[in-house]
């Protein structure tokens, strides 16, 4: 079976060999495998499971747009109290996916966007605020790698105005996420809490790019001044 073949492939932790093998399957069976790794706890399987599906839809697209936005759908979904579920992997999966496909992103950021958004009153609501401090972690991972694939359409969406709460979230993640975001997308008004966490010495490892990243939230925050004195 093919999730059988995709497991044994992620526990190899090799992405790069990953890849290629992956791209001889049909997408859309590629894309059904996935869900189950994404939501995985060991990091080593979980982030190539993001990358893969990335690929995966991506390939679905090119074909089929339709059984793409399918798959868009289904992450909404399962971010949705209703599904019962709790949506493990969705904000990664949905921002790899709109980093790289131009189309999708400009139809589903707005969604992504909403997740930081408290609920307003009924006839202006556009808040789906997620609460849970994982989810966060990988909504602001999403917006960060937006930010910086395209961070014109993050600000014409109004994005700059949510990232600015999390430089203070307490997960030390989250502020490093937020923290890279608001250098990416030359949000000014974050200096002086950028300045403030320059001094957090909160250890931490991040996927950025394809890559496991050792660093700490002053790092990450000193890195966001350096972009905006760019």
């Amino acid at each position: 079976m093919i999730k059988t073949k995709v497991m044994e492939l992620l526990q190899s932790h090799d992405l790069a060999a990953i890849r290629p093998i992956l791209e001889q399957y049909p997408a859309k069976d590629v894309v059904n495998a996935l869900f189950s790794p994404i939501c995985r706890e060991d990091p080593l399987i979980r982030w190539p499971a993001v990358i893969s599906m990335g690929d995966a839809v991506i390939r679905l697209a090119a074909t089929d747009m339709e059984e793409a936005r399918v798959v868009m759908r289904r992450f909404l979904w399962s971010l949705n109290d209703e599904s019962g579920g709790i949506g493990w992997g969705a904000p990664e999966c949905m921002a790899e996916i709109m980093c790289r496909h131009a189309g999708l992103a400009e139809e589903y950021i707005h969604m992504l966007i909403s997740y930081m958004r408290q609920d307003g009153d009924e006839p202006l609501q556009d808040g789906n605020f997620l609460e849970h401090p994982i989810l966060q972690r990988g909504l602001l991972w999403g917006i960060a790698g937006l930010s910086r694939a395209r961070p014109e359409l993050l600000v014409a969406k109004g994005a700059a105005r949510d990232i600015p709460p999390y430089l203070t979230a307490p997960d030390p993640e989250t502020r490093a996420l937020a923290a890279l975001a608001a250098g990416e997308l030359r949000l000014e008004t974050t200096r002086p809490v950028l300045h403030q966490l320059s001094s957090d010495p909160s250890p931490l490892t991040l996927y950025l790019g394809t890559d496991f990243v050792k660093t700490s939230v002053g790092a990450m925050a000193k890195a966001a001044l350096d972009t905006l004195n760019q």
